[in-house]
């Protein structure tokens, strides 16, 4: 019989050499290595989220201005949704086109270069006095003369109508004309109070450029010059003045740039004489619901504010061939005023005075005075302020103090500037850690590009671009016009750029070292990102939450298109009580904003122990 044959034995398969094995090694292999560091998927998440935030709102406004919107059909003689040029037709070429568009693009033209003059003048020789020679009282004047950017933009208007206003507009008059001054509607209100206001405002923003550049020329360049017999006016024309023209470049353009947003003061001083600029323009067209001639205007001012960043970008890149050959040539040797030194200081006090002394005292004093520029001690009175009952004014029957509405409308800024604010911060740090530790990846340059984006849309265009994309629901997004969350998305993502800078500049100059040494130890990202970077970057983080906040608490432009009853903030809240023309009251509440502002700015610069006038002198 034979022998029955066995068959052969075979080891059971191993999972881990299967194909099936290797790629679930493969994935839990992956997994891990995204655990430990997974720098390229946080920012491919960034970049999807700031698309959305950044991109979008601009590619629905330039969606909307092509299309028939609800309500147009009969006078663009199409269907809503239809691809139309009837919009551009409106604004560009039809009989209304001269005061929806040229006049205001001509407006704006003469206000910017006018504010430019102003601020450039004021900045310029303030900056070359607090550098350059040795006025006395420099480093108080270094900080001083910085205190007109602290303040709301339109400070300065109302405290411009509290003095100058006449009777042509309806209201209250002005101290001038209770004094029996009378004042021109040209001298009131319009283009040449608009000038000087804004002037006054952005003068710093200049002094602060002047004073940097001043402050890094080579002084041997000019000490050798003298040595061989140069005066000082041909030191000045053939060097000083050519080492400045890229600085003076820059101011010139990011001052431009600043008024195509800003609409505070061109809404108080330019709405009594229907004098518009491109943004009140635009708010106009919101308010009467002409949502294609918005989005027009909208896509008008983001290009011209893209054209004016790149522009100065090019020449901040032309700004290296103006570099200095030589040592530290410190500014220690300060040029003596001698006699001249008293008359100097007048002159800082005087700018002083006009930008913070006369605006403020202003806008105080006739939130304590029934009858402007009447001193009688029958006259003052505290009503606008702790009132119960104010007789004529049916909207607001109260002093600001007395009712909820300051105390709701400071709470909504607080906490929603507050939340923009810590948004900022975090994602700033988180950006700036995929940009430094991505090195010249795509990721990293495409994530530093689109975060600076919102800094090259002026800002009453960004709220209109908001405004196009949240007004309605789309897709699996629910309309958010009239919520909380939109504020707080539109102010973090507007002011993201400042923090972006700062969270690439700090990591920038912290190694992999200490977060190598951790992950040997075993420890995962969010451990390192708890226990050593944010530790090490508290200081950048603060400074990325807290000028964010700053800037939020007096911003204007951008939520004015926004906010609702239920979401009003200081500043809404005081351009409303100006539209009710309760002059008092709408200056208090810019008080109130005011001594924030500058609160939360010496807070901050206490904690960071940093200074904004620092390099001038100070």
């Amino acid at each position: 019989m034979a022998a029955a044959t066995r068959p052969p034995v075979t080891a059971p398969p191993d999972p881990g050499h299967s194909p099936a094995g290797t790629r679930l090694s493969r994935l839990r292999y992956r997994l891990s290595v995204l655990r430990h560091e997974p720098t390229h998927v946080l920012g491919v998440l960034l970049i999807a989220a700031l698309v959305y935030l950044v991109l979008a709102p601009l590619i629905a406004v330039l969606s909307d201005s092509a299309q028939v919107q609800h309500g147009d059909e009969g006078q663009a003689f199409q269907a809503p949704g239809s691809t139309t040029g009837y919009y551009f037709w409106r604004v560009f070429r039809s009989p209304v086109a001269r005061l929806l568009f040229w006049q205001p693009l001509l407006h704006t033209v003469v206000v910017s270069l006018g504010v430019t003059v102003v601020a450039v003048l004021l900045g310029g020789s303030t900056a070359w006095l607090l550098t350059r020679t040795d006025v006395t009282g420099r480093k108080w004047l270094s900080t001083a003369l910085v205190v007109p950017y602290m303040l709301p933009s339109w400070t300065f208007a109302l405290a411009w109508l509290a003095l100058f206003k006449n009777d042509s507009s309806g209201g209250q008059i002005g101290i001038l004309e209770s004094w029996g001054v009378h004042t021109p509607d040209w001298l009131a209100y319009g283009q040449v109070p608009i000038i000087i206001c804004l002037g006054l405002h952005y003068y710093p923003f200049v002094l602060l450029l002047f004073g940097n550049a001043l402050r890094r020329i080579d002084s041997q360049l000019e000490d050798s010059a003298r040595i061989l017999g140069a005066g000082r006016g041909t030191i000045a024309a053939r060097i000083t003045l050519p080492l400045m023209l890229p600085s003076l470049s820059s101011s010139v353009l990011l001052v431009f740039g600043r008024i195509l947003g800003t609409f505070g003061t061109p809404y108080i001083l330019g709405l009594p004489v229907n004098y518009d600029l491109l943004s009140t323009s635009l708010f106009r067209s919101v308010n009467s619901h002409q949502r294609g001639v918005t989005a027009v205007l909208t896509a008008v001012i983001v290009v011209i504010g893209v054209l004016v960043i790149l522009v100065d970008t090019r020449l901040a890149r032309e700004q290296k061939r103006f570099i200095t050959v030589g040592g530290k040539g410190a500014m220690d040797r300060l040029a003596r005023l001698g006699r001249w030194r008293l008359p100097a200081l007048g002159v800082a006090l005087a700018v002083f005075t006009a930008g913070v002394v006369v605006p403020v005292a202003t806008l105080a004093l006739s939130t304590v005075t029934k009858t402007p520029g009447v001193f009688h001690a029958d006259n003052f009175t505290l009503k606008y302020w702790v009132g119960a009952h104010l007789a004529g004014a049916p909207g607001f029957p109260h002093g600001v103090l007395r009712g909820t509405e300051l105390y709701s409308a400071a709470w909504n800024s607080l906490r929603i500037v507050g939340l923009a604010a810590l948004i900022c911060g975090v994602a700033g740090l988180l950006i700036g850690y995929v940009v430094v530790r991505a090195g010249g990846s795509r990721i990293g340059s495409l994530l530093r590009q689109i975060s600076f984006l919102p800094y090259m849309v002026p800002g009453i265009a960004f709220a209109a671009a908001f405004l196009s994309l949240f007004a309605v629901r789309r897709g699996p997004v629910p309309a958010l016009y009239g919520s909380i969350s939109l504020l707080v998305i539109v102010l973090a993502v507007t002011h993201l750029p400042y923090s972006s800078r700062s969270g690439i500049s700090a990591m920038t100059q912290l190694g992999r070292e200490p977060e190598e040494a951790a992950q040997v130890s075993g420890a995962g990202w969010f451990t390192r990102l708890r226990r050593i970077i944010l530790p090490i970057q508290r200081g950048a983080l603060t400074t990325g939450v807290i000028l964010p906040f700053i800037s939020g608490l007096k911003e204007l432009s951008i939520v004015i298109m926004l906010t609702t009853t239920g979401t009003q903030l200081l500043t809404t809240l005081s351009i409303n009580l100006v539209d009710y023309a309760y002059d008092q009251m709408a200056n208090a509440v810019v008080l109130v904003i005011a001594l924030v502002s500058f609160l939360a700015t010496y807070l901050t610069q206490r904690l960071t122990k940093t200074n904004l006038s620092s390099g001038l002198g100070g």
